[in-house]
């Protein structure tokens, strides 16, 4: 893939600030699901899953070290760089998730085994939801599929928004 230059502003929904892409840089990428990209903003590197907004297009959090190695702020235009890449970095695995995994040797093989981008759509689809009762039962269904050794989620769209604090139906919140 070749690098997708573009400038964006940076908007807040909530209290998460993100970087919304325009749906042409979007079209670039090889899928309309979430994307692994390197980058730049105002040219500080970064590393980061471009999630889709349930309209076609990408978005993705910008942390506040990364405003502030950029000099930028919500409101703000910026400079992006942005190339899809193929190595996926290993997920931050929710507590809930970590415990259950701890609790079930077979299920944690099973998590050892797959793709980090398999276990990045796992708890995307574990996150999906805000309901510690559904989060619970999503957790033993991802540990059920294993066991029938099914090692992706096929139970969800993968080009809807999956962050419940910046989403509604699975699209992005208008900011």
């Amino acid at each position: 893939m070749s690098l997708i230059r573009f400038e964006a502003k940076l908007s807040k929904i909530g209290s998460w600030i993100i970087l919304k892409l325009h749906k042409s840089a979007s079209t670039s990428l090889p899928s309309r699901g979430m994307v692994m990209v390197d980058g730049t903003i105002n040219g500080v590197a970064f590393q980061a899953p471009l999630e889709p907004d349930g309209q076609g297009s990408h978005w993705f959090k910008v942390d506040k070290s990364m405003l502030k190695a950029a000099h930028a702020d919500t409101g703000d235009t910026v400079k992006v760089e942005i190339e899809p890449t193929k190595v996926w970095p290993e997920p931050e695995v929710p507590e809930d998730l970590k415990k259950a995994l701890q609790m079930n040797k077979e299920a944690y093989k099973t998590w050892m085994d797959i793709t980090p981008i398999a276990r990045w759509d796992w708890i995307r689809w574990i996150n999906s939801t805000k309901n510690p009762e559904t989060r619970k039962i999503r957790i033993e269904k991802t540990f059920s599929k294993f066991k029938d050794g099914i090692r992706r989620p096929c139970c969800f769209n993968r080009t809807m928004c999956t962050v419940p604090d910046v989403s509604h139906n699975g699209v992005l919140l208008e900011f």
